[in-house]
């Protein structure tokens, strides 16, 4: 027992020290970055607001949110602590101007963090369809895994065919030199990586698990997690020369040798350092690297970042 409290204190310090890592470097370089102070009137409508014309696919900074569809997950104030990662619906956050969907699945098609479980997936088809409805110019990157541990949904690419087909932007290379404009009005990539069916073929309507990349570090220090974003940030090539999306992500997770296991106390640790992270990619010379940017418990000042480093690309100040 005491060797095991020994060792938890030793994992606090670790983190406290780590924290104060982070806000020492911002409070010594600041968070100011071109496009930092830019705020979009509209965040619902912030492609059609950037101008689509001029908005190409490759230039966009993509706010994502990691777990999206885990608003209801498992049982409250029981087991959706451990597993909630964003607290908005499906709809809402499109509406703050999330752009970038991770959605996790099971067999029956229901949401699935590691053994919660929370709504069947037509829940967020439908938040997606209103959502499009209500827009004309929004493009959406839908990313549906088979959620590790599980088996695939039967059938599940006919299903997502079926009810996404006349919004969906199929696997093509050119679609990342295209403009916004030129895409519609199909609205949709959609990202399926089953774990044991045959991958979307190029030309598909869906597009396979190669086109959206990342470097997951499983860790619930901050400040580790900071510097090894950056580092697998700065071996990507330009967004210019890319021919697939990659994927930053702005969270920490619990550990089981922890006793924090709440994912919102945790993911706290990094969360506030977002801005940071654009900064110091750009200081150290990646920022026309970052591409996809996520977080979990999403929030508007997170989604005006990433708006406004948009911005700063079309208008050249970046």
């Amino acid at each position: 027992m005491g060797a095991e409290l020994s060792k938890q204190v030793e994992r606090r310090k670790d983190i406290d020290t780590q924290k104060k890592i982070l806000c020492d470097l911002e409070e010594k370089n600041g968070c100011n970055f071109p496009g930092c102070d830019y705020h979009v009137q509209d965040r619902k409508n912030w492609m059609s607001e950037l101008i689509p014309e001029k908005l190409h696919v490759n230039k966009i900074v993509w706010p994502g949110t990691h777990d999206s569809a885990t608003n209801e997950i498992g049982i409250p104030f029981i087991s959706r602590p451990f597993a909630q990662c964003q607290s908005l619906s499906i709809y809402q956050q499109l509406a703050i101007g999330v752009r970038v969907l991770d959605i996790r699945v099971q067999e029956d098609r229901r949401i699935c963090h590691g053994i919660l479980l929370c709504y069947n997936v037509d829940v967020v088809i439908n938040d997606i369809k209103k959502f499009l409805s209500e827009t004309h110019s929004e493009i959406i990157i839908l990313e549906i895994r088979t959620e590790f541990g599980h088996d695939d949904p039967l059938d599940f690419d006919k299903y997502l065919e079926d009810e996404l087909g006349e919004f969906l932007i199929h696997q093509d290379d050119n679609v990342f030199n295209k403009t916004i404009v030129e895409l519609l009005p199909k609205r949709i990539i959609c990202v399926w990586k089953p774990r044991k069916s045959p991958q979307p073929r190029q030309g598909s309507p869906l597009w396979s698990s190669n086109y959206l990349k990342d470097n997951w570090i499983d860790t619930d220090l901050p400040e580790k997690k900071f510097k090894s974003n950056m580092k697998y940030l700065s071996e990507q090539p330009p967004v210019t020369s890319r021919k697939f999306f990659y994927r930053v992500e702005n969270t920490v997770t619990p550990q089981a040798d922890n006793p924090v296991l709440w994912v919102k106390p945790v993911t706290d640790r990094i969360h506030p350092y977002a801005r940071l992270f654009i900064m110091e990619c750009i200081s150290q010379g990646y920022g026309d690297r970052l591409q996809i940017f996520s977080t979990d418990f999403i929030d508007e000042g997170f989604v005006d970042a990433c708006i406004g480093l948009t911005n700063a690309r079309i208008e050249g100040t970046l």
